[in-house]
């Protein structure tokens, strides 16, 4: 449907008959230079004609037909610098770079800060320093109440199986019996909220599950945590201490552009990550990362070729089980997921985890081999995708919607079709959201429209606007819903065939499951610049 080679297939033909007749005719009868100017406006204004009437209606880019550009190399990359270490115009022509044609595997690890927003585009290599020496603590920080709360967690256990008095703060008295009233205190409610949390992750009812359904991590909200990884020379089994996880830090209420540990707010388990809600994320982030697919393995050799030692003594640190069917190199890559996710349910409570975001985290930790950095370049990338974990499903609602009205305003016959089948709420594209294309996508091609996708973001964080655009050539404007339309560009380019031979949402539904594997990036993101240039301000009027 959005071939334009189809479209321009008879142009050369068609054009070159034109202007060849007019060339011909005016050698073989030289009248005057009046006649032969006549006859080659008319072959151009011929070919004009069939191009526009060949190509109007379509979905095209201007990219069409070109091949994806270069990627950010090495060398361009170290010349963009000025001496004190800032990118040059605050980071624009770096931004259009990765846009067009995404980044050299070899630097990515130093440039997804930048994207990601751990650096400023503005910062000097001093401050950079600064910066990654602070987070690097913080994150430590992070891994020791991780700890804390995990020895609290297993000593409450054993106090519990055991059948003794648990000792908690309302020191209330643990009730042998589970099917009594006793649901009401601490102790029991943390036994029944576990068992109810890992059912609703197992048979849940939601809707969604029926989207995600045969994946190994879906977007279905649950939770999970674990103890942590003795990488990066920050090792959690070092730590003696244990501290009442009452006094643990929340990370909950800083700002998004207020890095600083001073925003943290105290609160008590009991809140926010009370130990059983801790407990539970453990358990099924232990779960999620020893499913974790081997699709990262040829893109870090180093981490490809980890020592099974290593490896082991990294899932003993964290607690997996389970994992004696895994290669080293995968058991390594699932200790390391632990750790972090782990560490961001402290940062952000309110999200805590879920499924799904595992699969985001698998690509960033496959790049970055340190975990403080790993962690940084995620909480990133969270700032924008949380949304899509909220129990609420806000972010998912919001997010569909504007799927929804991209389709209608670029072909209102297929959303008619769409509306008839009542899947005008794009609920198919369920999946798509959630994970950001991940499932759809290969490991590489993920990677590649993520990295456009951060380019747009952070020329929206660093005020980028549409003037400091329009020498690129798509001419798009940089917009924080890239994702979205490239997800309208997938499902209109399928848009005959649904017309055609679907007639229900489970159909459609099924095929938007299907395209892993059939999908071109590159045209995919060409087409969704289309959309953006042709749709951009008419959708933000709606919203």
């Amino acid at each position: 449907m959005f071939n334009a080679a189809n479209n321009l297939n008879g142009i050369p033909h068609a054009g070159g008959g034109g202007f060849g007749g007019g060339f011909w005719w005016a050698v073989a009868a030289p009248q005057s230079r009046t006649a032969v100017a006549v006859t080659a406006f008319a072959g151009i204004a011929v070919f004009a004609a069939i191009f526009y009437t060949t190509s109007r209606g379509n979905l095209k880019s201007p990219w069409s037909g070109r091949k994806r550009k270069h990627t950010l190399s090495p060398e361009q990359w170290k010349i963009m610098f000025t001496p004190d270490g800032k990118l040059i115009d605050g980071g624009a022509k770096f931004l259009k770079k990765v846009r067009s044609g995404g980044i050299d595997p070899s630097i990515r690890a130093e440039v997804w800060p930048f994207l990601l927003g751990v650096y400023d585009l503005n910062s000097s290599k001093e401050e950079r320093d600064s910066i990654k020496r602070q987070k690097k603590k913080e994150y430590e920080k992070l891994r020791k109440q991780c700890q804390q709360l995990l020895k609290f967690c297993e000593e409450s256990s054993k106090l519990d199986d055991s059948g003794e008095e648990r000792k908690n703060k309302d020191e209330r008295s643990l009730v042998q019996d589970t099917d009594s009233s006793g649901y009401e205190e601490d102790s029991a409610r943390e036994s029944v909220s576990n068992d109810e949390k890992s059912q609703d992750v197992e048979k849940s009812a939601d809707p969604s599950s029926t989207v995600l359904e045969g994946d190994d991590n879906s977007g279905k909200h649950v939770t999970s945590t674990d103890s942590s990884v003795p990488n990066n020379g920050s090792s959690d089994c070092d730590s003696s201490e244990v501290i009442d996880p009452a006094s643990s830090s929340s990370m909950e209420s800083r700002e998004e552009n207020e890095p600083d540990a001073s925003s943290k707010e105290n609160i008590s388990p009991s809140a926010k990550y009370a130990p059983e809600n801790f407990n539970t994320w453990q358990r099924i982030i232990r779960v999620d990362a020893v499913r974790a697919n081997s699709e990262w393995i040829p893109y870090s050799p180093s981490q490809a070729s980890v020592s099974e030692d290593r490896a082991h003594c990294l899932a003993e640190a964290v607690g997996l089980k389970d994992y004696d069917h895994l290669e080293p190199c995968r058991i390594f890559h699932a200790a390391r997921l632990v750790a972090i996710l782990e560490a961001y349910t402290l940062y952000d409570p309110e999200i805590g985890y879920c499924q799904g975001m595992s699969d985001l985290l698998s690509p960033i930790i496959a790049v970055m081999t340190e975990d403080d950095e790993a962690f940084w370049c995620f909480v990133g990338f969270m700032k924008k995708a949380r949304h899509n974990f909220r129990l609420d499903e806000v972010g998912i609602r919001r997010q569909l919607n504007i799927v929804s009205k991209i389709i209608k305003c670029k072909d209102s016959r297929f959303f008619s079709h769409l509306e008839k089948l009542q899947a005008e709420d794009c609920f198919f594209v369920y999946r798509m959201v959630v994970v950001l294309f991940r499932r759809e996508l290969s490991f590489e091609q993920t990677i590649c429209l993520w990295e456009v996708m951060w380019a747009d973001q952070a020329a929206i964080r660093a005020k980028i606007g549409k003037s400091a655009w329009s020498l690129i050539r798509q001419r798009a404007p940089p917009t924080e819903d890239l994702l979205l339309y490239a997800i309208a560009a997938s499902v209109l380019q399928r848009r005959k065939l649904i017309i055609e031979k679907y007639y229900s949402m489970d159909e459609i539904l099924r095929e938007c499951n299907n395209m892993t594997g059939q999908l071109d990036v590159w045209k995919l993101l060409d087409d969704a610049h289309e959309l953006v240039v042709n749709l951009h301000d008419k959708i933000e009027s709606t919203l």
